[in-house]
């Protein structure tokens, strides 16, 4: 969430300087969620500007001048920062690990902004995963009512039949209820297996490998190469580089024409 301790001063002498904009805009920017959520949270009273309570989401706010508190919680605000990583194998997607193991964070030190991971890819997959402190980017790409497609380059083991890819292509049924459609491309076939590139649009925990699983068949690699409009390119395991605003906004555009949000969500297709 936002940061906590001594508020920003009214004085002028910040670290940067913003523009006024809407109170949600600025709360969401500071890690308390969506838009949409932040909303509801100035609704609620739960947000005060200069001492007074700030019920209507449409005011706007010099951030760099005044003193925002939300739920007890000072609000400074961040430059807006979102980086793109290619995670290693054996590397946790979370801010922190209690049994000590490697988290992407551990990847990307320096950031003086507190960046999250947006979404999961599981301790052995490897590949696109974005970092970020915009909330409103985050939860456009992790709820499922939007449904940002996400592309994988897997290695299979078994023999991928035809029925079992049409079986695959039109949904399949797991613990959570029945996948969305899946696109599959057969790039190579092996005697051990085949080489796919699949893109699916939910983010049920370990997705790919699950579907494969149903029909007996092993996911011996796999790696995320595109989210959305945005493809891993070619970083280095280990590697990452921040995004251009452009490149930020073409993700938001990518989400926006699929509804409206009810709720959170989360990635975790891998």
């Amino acid at each position: 969430m936002g940061a906590e301790g001594p508020c920003p001063g009214t004085d002028g002498h910040e670290e940067f300087l913003m523009a006024e904009e809407r109170l949600q805009k600025i709360l969401a920017a500071a890690g308390f969620g969506s838009r949409r959520h932040c909303e509801a949270l100035i609704a609620a009273g739960q947000v005060t500007v200069d001492g007074e309570v700030v019920t209507a989401p449409g005011v706007r706010v010099d951030a760099a001048r005044r003193r925002i508190v939300c739920a007890g919680r000072c609000v400074r605000p961040e430059r807006p920062v979102t980086l793109v990583l290619n995670k290693p194998r054996r590397v946790l997607c979370t801010v922190r690990d209690d049994r000590g193991r490697r988290t992407v964070l551990d990847l990307v030190r320096g950031i003086p902004q507190r960046i999250f991971p947006v979404g999961r890819l599981d301790w052995e997959s490897q590949g696109l995963v974005l970092l970020t402190n915009d909330g409103e980017l985050a939860n456009l790409l992790t709820h499922p009512r939007y449904g940002v497609p996400r592309t994988y380059h897997v290695i299979l083991k078994g023999e991928l039949t035809g029925e079992i890819l049409s079986r695959v292509q039109r949904g399949v049924w797991l613990a959570e209820g029945k996948t969305g459609p899946v696109r599959v491309r057969v790039k190579k076939r092996t005697r051990e297996g085949a080489v796919l590139e699949v893109t699916l649009r939910e983010g049920m925990n370990r997705e790919v490998r699950r579907i494969f699983a149903r029909f007996g068949l092993r996911v011996k690699r796999l790696k995320r190469i595109r989210v959305g409009p945005l493809a891993l390119g070619p970083l280095r395991e280990g590697q990452y580089r921040f995004l251009t605003p452009r490149e930020v906004e073409a993700l938001k555009a990518s989400a926006r024409p699929a509804g409206r949000e009810t709720g959170p969500g989360e990635d975790r297709g891998g």
